[in-house]
């Protein structure tokens, strides 16, 4: 005798309600905005040291395929952190006290440069040009304007980071709490760098099964545009400053290590490090003749040039593949949404896309058959 069908209960009758489904989820995810929203610096403190792992794991597994065992790796990272820590420390004082000396001395040459506007649009002002006048006197204001503005901002944030050892260590005192999430980010990354696999486990067990293997997915998706990325862009950075540094050096340009600084680090935005490193060490290198400008010149167009034929190709082919007038159009967007963050994500986000189209959309009947 076949059985009758049982008949739904109170809650499976109401849960077929897809408004009722939506509601359910909207609250839940109300309710983990607002648990994020109080638990924001335990998210923060895991979120960095999550991504220090997941920037060495990669050295870490290298150091595996050679046979070294990965508690001794994540004490080599640790020793390398450290190094970096404290070279960049050192670096900060010299770049901080270079880069006080550079927009102290700038209004000198800019007051050289504009020596030499007044002789060239003069020169161009005896041959007929119209409107020259009106345009040195746009051109000298504009620069008076943006060395004023500089100044006030930037020389009293370097001399405060160039105070005295007494200043530094009330500060550090005042600064506590940071250097308690700084010692948990460190502790919670070796954590995290020695059982790097299993946190990815856990993390994967978390979303439902049916979804585990999109999520590997997904992940290596991420893993290959920004993660490749990330780590690509800051070998290229980290080039380009010590390139820009001892080329500058070499030839006697005043502040060398300071306009490395900023080419190395502003690159990291594509080229925006070599046009902003340049235009300080092309004025600073006016009075020393048109041979000195010359060679500046010449520094960073080989930095230029060794980067986007050799660099970049080799570091980031497999990661973004983008032509330089998408990474260009990328940029100026999120720029425009997000300021300097926005530049800065602009190119790995555009990259995923790219990666994701090209996995999902582009195989799909809606793209082959149309809609």
């Amino acid at each position: 005798m076949i059985s009758p069908p049982k008949a739904p209960n109170a809650f499976q009758y109401v849960w077929r309600s897809p408004w009722v489904r939506v509601a359910v989820f909207l609250l839940l995810f109300y309710t983990l905005y607002r648990l994020l929203g109080h638990l924001r610096t335990v998210v923060v403190v895991f979120a960095v040291a999550y991504l220090i792992a997941y920037l060495a794991n990669p050295m870490l597994s290298w150091l595996e395929r050679g046979r070294v065992k990965r508690g001794l790796g994540v004490f080599f990272v640790l020793l390398l952190f450290l190094g970096i820590f404290g070279l960049a420390a050192a670096l900060v004082v010299t770049v901080s006290t270079q880069l006080i000396a550079l927009i102290t001395g700038l209004p000198a040459q800019i007051g050289r440069l504009n020596d030499l506007l007044d002789s060239v649009f003069g020169w161009l002002g005896t041959h007929g040009v119209p409107g020259t006048e009106n345009v040195r006197v746009r051109l000298t204001e504009a620069l008076q304007n943006s060395l004023q503005d500089l100044g006030q901002n930037l020389v009293p944030l370097l001399q405060n980071l160039l105070s005295s050892t007494g200043t530094i260590l009330s500060s550090l005192v005042s600064l506590g709490g940071i250097l308690g999430q700084v010692v948990l980010i460190l502790l919670l990354s070796i954590y995290l760098m020695l059982d790097y696999s299993r946190v990815n486990a856990a993390l994967l067990h978390a979303f439902p099964r049916p979804w585990q293997p999109r999520v590997l997915e997904l992940t290596g998706l991420v893993e290959t545009s920004v993660g490749g990325y990330v780590r690509g862009q800051l070998l290229i950075a980290a080039f380009i400053g010590v390139f820009v540094w001892l080329g500058l050096t070499l030839i006697g340009v005043p502040s060398a290590a300071a306009i490395g600084f900023l080419a190395g680090a502003f690159n990291i935005v594509p080229y925006l490090g070599p046009i902003i490193g340049a235009t300080p060490a092309l004025l600073l290198a006016l009075p020393f003749g048109w041979v000195k400008m010359l060679l500046v010149v010449v520094v960073f167009v080989a930095a230029n040039q060794i980067e986007g034929n050799f660099l970049s190709p080799y570091i980031l082919s497999k990661t973004t593949d983008l032509h330089p007038v998408t990474v260009l159009l990328a940029i100026l967007v999120g720029a425009s949404l997000l300021g300097f963050v926005g530049a800065l994500l602009a190119v790995p986000a555009v990259a995923l896309g790219k990666l994701l189209l090209e996995k999902y959309y582009y195989p799909s009947r809606v793209y082959t058959d149309g809609p």
